[in-house]
């Protein structure tokens, strides 16, 4: 029986050992990241029949329980991975915000000093400081579409270099849990299923750390391991086997990095949208999102000013009297051909794609994807939206698509394709062509008369034209005169086509000498360009004389014709001045940066909400553990008498005669 109570004694005190160790284990560690509470779970060890019935033989510890909650554990991961995106979306967009709304450095300043130039030149139009002030502004201006579009730049090569640090981070993650798995998995074999407890919050803690990089969906396995996937359920751990994730340079953008998947030694590219959650999601989404955006309307609008204001600049006289030219120049359209398309042999069969840029009033934000599918090339916004077909192929001449003139030769292989960046450098490349204050075309190359001897009230306007003018301009002088009798305007050239147009009308086609041309006060009559109107009412035989403008230095008529293009609806379909464009772009990331900043702050809350949930489950209570301390030193002071006791009940029997 002595010997009975002593085992139960050694038992009850090895069990207390156990406690005080695993509590001391749990206050070391109370301030261990990712650690989890640990209890002894004790049993009764087989009791012994002695016919009169069962007796005790002790205690036994069953288990070193871990207080972990699963489902908490994946709220906790979902809520950091979620929090960690918006908090490197935050970090990009707060760039773009404060760099477009800032009132001194944004494009706004730089646009309205412009146009103001120009209203200061309309009004004295021979004044060399006012043109060279036009000229000066138009330098700013550029500078300030070049500044803002290279502060882009950077921040695009910013998250270049910060996915690839990700993508090296999350490699990183992935080896660690992949060996720690297999170090579970040994331990939990060797030890009949027992769980290595620390092993395990080790783990654990990986999984959380790797979330705040990417968000990663967890997976229980055999002999307590963890399948871990990423994406569209790209396995990343799979037990002790790691599948690395890799960077390149986008197929068809050189500024652009992409994330890969590994297969063997094949990387697969990724769409940016596949992979969510996390700092890397939030990079890649901030990328496409807003940064491309925001780079690509700031382009468009570059793009816009450029066209406009250089087809307007080219129907007005400079101050020698001759044609105006292109006031700025711009780049072209970006097209890249994926690295993937099929190689050709012969580079004369190789597949063209060309675009320009024919109509600013129809450009978007977005890019272009140009495949080839079914036999044709398909054109679709990368944005969504239906493909619309380059149709027929082969082209007879270049097809318009939104506002993009498409040039495409040679059939390519099922599924090769081609991106277009129509406006991506529109503002890196917005520069001013003209280098001599002469050259700014502030006048109109036509100037009217109504000789004083006229008998009638009528007079012509002081003209102008249109592009028409630049193909096919009238021969000059022209005079015109009135026939009472007929009411018809005469003088034009014989055979030639005026168009006549009514107010709110279309403009209708009159031949000279088969169509009579009525006199009507109102209306606008272009004759090769030369657009004139009358007011009041002429007599028998009054005339009205068309010239060619020997004095382009003092005339400011097409001044007054660039003034009015700032406030004049160009962009957007018609829809939308050069500034309204830019205050949307700043509306957009302003309102973007604030939609960002709220989530997360709701993020953080709910992380600190759900976490605090989490810990109340497997965090460390230190009062908790100092009772625990008490308990267990009872315990084992107690289980130390059991043992002193059968000591000397064995003593009193060794001691008997």
């Amino acid at each position: 029986m002595a010997g009975n109570l002593l085992s139960i004694g050694k038992s009850g005190l090895f069990a207390a050992q156990a406690g005080l160790s695993t509590t001391g284990h749990n206050i070391s560690n109370a301030n261990v990241a990712g650690y989890s509470r640990q209890t002894v779970v004790q049993s009764s060890a087989m009791a012994q029949d002695f016919g009169y019935g069962f007796v005790g033989s002790g205690t036994q510890v069953a288990d070193i329980k871990r207080y972990s909650d699963a489902f908490l554990n994946t709220q906790v991961r979902n809520a950091q991975s979620s929090l960690s995106s918006l908090e490197a979306y935050n970090s990009q967009i707060s760039q773009i915000d404060n760099l477009l709304a800032d009132t001194t450095s944004g494009l706004s300043p730089a646009l309205q000093n412009f146009f103001t130039g120009l209203h200061n030149l309309a009004a004295n139009p021979s004044s060399t400081a006012a043109r060279q002030a036009v000229l000066s502004n138009a330098e700013s201006l550029a500078s300030r579409f070049q500044s803002l579009d290279g502060r882009m730049q950077e921040i695009r090569d910013g998250v270049n270099a910060q996915v690839t640090t990700k993508v090296t981070l999350i490699n990183s993650y992935a080896s660690q849990i992949a060996d720690l798995n297999e170090q579970i998995g040994k331990f939990t074999l060797a030890n009949g299923n027992a769980k290595p407890n620390d092993l395990m919050d080790a783990r654990d803690q990986l999984v959380l750390e790797l979330n705040k990089e990417i968000k990663a969906n967890v997976t229980p396995g055999a002999n307590n391991s963890l399948t871990i996937s990423i994406g569209v359920g790209m396995p990343l751990v799979v037990g002790s086997k790691q599948f690395e994730l890799a960077v390149a340079t986008s197929p068809t953008d050189l500024a652009r990095v992409q994330v890969g998947y590994m297969t063997g030694n094949k990387m697969t590219v990724l769409a940016d949208s596949s992979l969510s959650g996390g700092a890397l999601g939030g990079l890649l989404e901030f990328r496409t999102n807003t940064l491309d955006r925001a780079q690509n309307s700031l382009g468009r609008i570059a793009i816009g000013i450029a066209e406009t204001f250089n087809a307007q600049h080219k129907l007005g006289l400079d101050s020698k009297s001759a044609m105006g030219g292109d006031f700025f120049t711009i780049g072209e359209a970006v097209v890249g051909a994926s690295l993937t398309n099929t190689p050709v042999s012969n580079p004369a069969l190789a597949p063209q794609v060309k675009a320009a840029i024919v109509d600013s009033s129809k450009l978007t934000h977005s890019d272009y994807k140009v495949e080839y599918k079914n036999g044709s090339y398909w054109v679709s916004s990368t944005s969504g939206g239906a493909a619309v077909e380059i149709n027929p192929f082969p082209q007879t001449q270049p097809q318009e698509i939104f506002g993009i003139a498409f040039d495409i030769k040679n059939a390519a292989t099922e599924g090769d394709y081609f991106i277009v960046r129509p406006t991506i450098g529109g503002a890196a490349n917005f520069n001013v062509a003209i280098k001599d204050i002469a050259q700014i075309a502030a006048g109109a190359p036509v100037v009217t008369n109504t000789p004083l001897g006229n008998k009638g009230s009528a007079k012509i306007s002081e003209g102008s034209i249109s592009k028409e003018y630049l193909a096919g301009a009238p021969t000059l002088p022209l005079t015109l005169n009135f026939d009472a009798a007929s009411g018809e305007l005469q003088g034009f050239p014989a055979g030639s086509t005026v168009y006549v147009t009514s107010a709110g009308g279309t403009p209708q086609p009159f031949v000279v000498g088969t169509d009579p041309i009525l006199f009507k006060a109102g209306d606008n009559y272009n004759i090769g360009g030369v657009n004139v109107s009358f007011t009041g009412k002429p007599a028998e035989g009054d005339t009205f004389k068309i010239s060619a403008n020997t004095n382009g230095a003092s005339d400011n008529r097409n001044a007054h014709a660039l003034g009015k293009l700032q406030t004049k609806t160009i962009l957007d379909g018609g829809t939308a001045t050069y500034q309204s464009a830019y205050a949307e772009l700043v509306s957009f990331i302003g309102n973007k940066t604030r939609e960002v900043q709220v989530n997360g702050d709701a993020g953080e809350a709910l992380l600190s909400q759900v976490r605090a949930s989490q810990q109340e489950v497997s965090g460390v209570n230190l009062d908790e553990e100092a009772s625990n301390l008490l308990k267990y030193q009872q315990a084992y002071q107690a289980a130390g008498k059991v043992m002193q006791i059968a000591s000397t009940l064995f003593d009193t029997l060794l001691s008997l005669r």
